[in-house]
């Protein structure tokens, strides 16, 4: 007999005193090596097999684990587990460091330390996602609960419908927060749909709970079942209203916290779909959720004390963060078309022509006899205050990768692009297109720098009658631009660093601009009232706010630059930087002042080879680390990154032009222009691309049914896109087109829809931002006095509070350290 049927007879044996070292016996039966996916789907298989010639196995299964997990708390394995903590990272990060010197004390009583102890191997979770969707689908369905042991699943679903309940108002608590409506106004129009769902919750709860006669414990099965779907529409309009916010960013800005925010609201909406399906009687959705929770729950466990997780999880926010918002106007480094190719070219031939005098100045400044921070200080002043200058006057400088690129490329990648495959098509071909704008804006800054850095040098020579710089200087320079004789190679490579973070810069101070309203706070400024006209005010505020990013990333991407060196020869380390464009216009200087004797063909090839393999590594690293950051906001898995470098490579197969020269039919992008800005829309990117309807449902009306989406008509104006109809409307009302039978729903408190509609939401909710408080507005008191004494009790009965919880369970036995 297989060691997995012995397990599988003790555990049934053992079903009503379950003991977790058995559960994890089977377990570790079960576990592989990561590495060995076959081996893992084979095991599944055998236990699927076993399961199927005894059922008796399966009930056996499930009444163990129920009776087990239940003297645990659960409600916090389904309102937290996988959902971010709303604490701080350096207050996690101080309390896991502490971990590490003084162990916390595990909650004995929480399901995530039982979990913890039956998968305790780091490579559980990657052994786990190799089993095939389909066995895991088989396997679920094959736990079976007999009808004698259902007061257990009463128990559990008791635990589940507490969860969601709680979960309700927590995301009540975010979609009304004052953080969230000082940053966006206007989801006061929509506010009452955070209202609403958590009505639709508590009576979905409390039917659920009376029809299936969970508070005896007996979980029959009704005549008819219980609809989730009112529940469901009120969260899937609220998940379209935090899409609407989040379109507005590039508006309205937005904060680490309020990124966080989002995030929580994101995930606590998608985890009551998840419960409400968990109860439902569709057995398809309800094992997938099953599966979910399990997976969440095992990835949780193991990472509960990992500092590298919560640094990982942490910098994806910021990633996000940087994503979400773009510059409006800043820099923009992707062309599509001719236009926008010959566009670029103008743009860095004016940065190229700059820069040869930057790099002269340079050159200059080190005859001066200067303290180490004292050349730190002035070449940080050439550099950035020369790349301000070249933004100012709409030029640009080559391999520069700002927040829009990473912005661009991760709206390839957003939520309603299109199934994975699609997107990462496509993602390659902006890849393409990035590396084509990236090269002609290098060709722009070189073929400027070079002639212009040698007419610099040759004036000079007329003028003065001495060279620029003696020969040993010459030299220098040219041995700088040595890739195998010198760091010329590493020290390109910081600088593509530095061009990655001026771009992180550049979409921090975008959003700070944006968020603290900058332009009109600086209209508002006394002493520049004073000395400045209005007109000019007003220009220059707007100048400010909307060029602050690119102005800051300038500067500081110029500060960078000019004081690597001076911390390296402080601190007796080796680093420098290595830009193209500086160091074309210092090959330019160091051939022309070479002496005669020195200079030879093999120096000239192998400056031109450095030249060129900086301006590659410029480009690799700083693109390498934007393209990083955009698909780690959108959680694409390490594993798709070798399918897009196989999907570039063909590219470069296949049409090796495309990287050098625009194709002859422009590839479009769904929020991507010709000229690479960001395209934004204020209306939601839902129901058929329509804007959020402004009678967004407000309040709860009882047995309301809902049709499905593939019934829905398509075709109805944004205006008339409701999701309610009402049978009892006036005749000759223009409010409502006309609806067909099936579409009809019965209300039963009699109101119309004009009633409904009649007072707009925003005069029932008002929020005071001196106060940051939410005021109810009453419009008609004497109207208001005799609804609340004549619908009290209906009121009462159709959204009452949730049903006492459950008493806690017995403490659980200790588990084996």
């Amino acid at each position: 007999m297989s060691e997995l049927k012995l397990i599988l007879q003790q555990i049934t044996a053992l079903s009503d005193v379950p003991d977790a070292a058995v559960l994890k016996r089977l377990i570790d039966e079960l576990r592989v090596s990561d590495k060995e996916p076959a081996l893992a789907n084979e095991k599944i298989q055998s236990l699927i097999d076993i399961l199927y010639q005894h059922p008796e196995y399966g009930d056996g299964l499930s009444s163990f684990v129920l009776r087990l997990i239940i003297q645990y708390r659960q409600i916090a394995l389904y309102t937290d587990t996988g959902i971010m903590s709303d604490q701080g990272f350096f207050n996690s990060l101080r309390r896991l460091v502490g971990h590490r010197f003084l162990p916390l004390l595990p909650q004995e009583d929480s399901v995530v330390e039982l979990v913890g102890y039956l998968f305790s191997k780091r490579s559980d979770e990657r052994w786990l996602a190799n089993i095939e969707k389909e066995k895991w689908d088989e396997l679920v369905a094959l736990i079976k609960v007999e009808a004698k042991h259902l007061d257990l699943v009463a128990t559990a679903k008791n635990s589940i419908l507490n969860a969601i309940i709680i979960l309700s108002y927590r995301v009540s608590g975010i979609g009304l927060h004052p953080d969230l409506m000082e940053s966006y106004p206007q989801i006061l129009n929509y506010s009452a749909s955070f209202v609403a769902q958590n009505q639709e919750a508590v009576l979905f709860v409390n039917q659920y709970r009376q029809a299936h006669e969970l508070d005896t414990l007996t979980d029959i099965t009704p005549e008819n079942a219980v609809d989730p779907a009112p529940l469901l529409v009120m969260i899937e309009q609220c998940e379209d209203i935090v899409a609407t916010v989040r379109k507005r960013i590039y508006k309205t800005g937005i904060s680490i916290r309020l990124t966080n925010m989002m995030l929580r609201l994101d995930q606590s909406l998608q985890r009551i779909r998840i419960l409400t399906q968990l109860v439902t009687d569709d057995y398809q959705k309800r094992d997938r959720a099953v599966i979910e929770l399990i997976q969440t729950l095992i990835t949780t466990s193991n990472r509960r004390y990992s500092i590298g997780y919560l640094i990982d999880n942490n910098t994806k926010l910021l990633s996000r963060k940087v994503t979400e918002n773009a510059s409006r106007v800043g820099e923009h480094y992707i062309s599509t078309d001719r236009a926008g190719y010959k566009q670029m070219f103008k743009k860095a031939s004016i940065g190229g022509f700059v820069i040869a005098f930057m790099a002269t100045i340079k050159i200059l400044a080190y005859q001066l006899a200067l303290a180490p921070m004292g050349r730190a200080f002035i070449n940080s002043m050439i550099y950035g205050l020369g790349f301000v200058f070249i933004h100012v006057i709409r030029g640009t400088v080559a391999t520069k990768q700002p927040a829009m690129t990473a912005a661009a490329i991760a709206s390839t990648i957003s939520d309603g692009s299109g199934k994975k495959s699609h997107q990462l098509t496509k993602l390659s071909e902006l890849v393409v297109d990035i590396l084509r704008t990236q090269f002609i804006a290098i060709m722009g800054n070189v073929m400027l720098a070079i002639p212009v850095a040698l007419m610099i040098s040759f004036a000079w020579l007329q003028y003065t009658g001495t060279p620029m710089i003696d020969s040993e200087k010459a030299g220098h320079l040219l041995h700088d631009l040595d890739p195998f004789h010198s760091l010329a190679l590493p020290h390109a490579a910081i600088a593509g660093v530095y061009l990655f973070l001026s771009g992180l810069i550049a979409g921090y101070y975008d959003n700070l601009a944006v968020y603290n309203h900058v332009g009109a706070r600086i209209q508002r400024h006394r002493l520049l009232k004073a000395i400045l006209p209005k007109s000019w005010l007003q220009r220059l505020g707007g100048f400010v706010e909307a060029n602050l990013g690119a102005i800051m990333g300038n500067f500081l991407f110029g500060v960078f630059l000019g004081s690597t060196a001076t911390l390296g020869y402080i601190f007796g380390l080796p680093i420098d930087i290595r830009h193209i464009a500086f160091a074309s216009a210092n090959l330019a200087h160091g051939l022309f002042n070479l002496s005669a004797d020195q200079i030879s063909w093999n120096i000239i090839l192998v400056s031109i080879l450095g030249v060129a393999l900086i301006g590659i590594v410029n480009l690799i690293v700083s693109f390498s680390l934007a393209l990083f950051v955009a698909l780690r906001s959108k959680e694409v898995r390490f594993f798709e990154w070798g399918r897009l470098t196989k999907l570039i490579f063909g590219h470069i197969i296949s049409h090796p032009s495309d990287f050098f020269w625009p194709r002859d039919k422009p590839m479009k992008y769904a929020r991507i222009d010709s000229q690479g800005h960001m395209i934004f829309d204020d209306t939601s990117m839902q129901k058929d691309g329509k804007a959020l309807p402004s009678n967004y449902v407000v309040r709860r009306l009882s047995d309301v049914r809902v049709l499905p989406e593939s019934r829905q008509t398509s075709t109805q104006s944004a205006q008339t896109n409701t999701d309610i109809y009402y049978d009892n409307q006036p005749k000759g009302s223009h409010t409502q087109p006309h609806v067909s039978p099936e579409k009809v729903v019965d209300l039963d408190d009699g109101l119309v829809d004009e009633e409904l509609n009649s007072v707009p939401y925003t005069d029932d909710i008002q929020y005071d931002k001196a106060t940051k408080t939410l005021n109810t507005f009453d419009s008609d008191n004497s109207n208001d006095t005799s609804d609340k004494q004549g619908g009290a009790e209906h009121d009462n009965k159709t959204t009452g509070d949730a049903k006492t919880p459950l008493p806690k369970p017995k403490k659980p036995p200790k588990l084996p350290s």
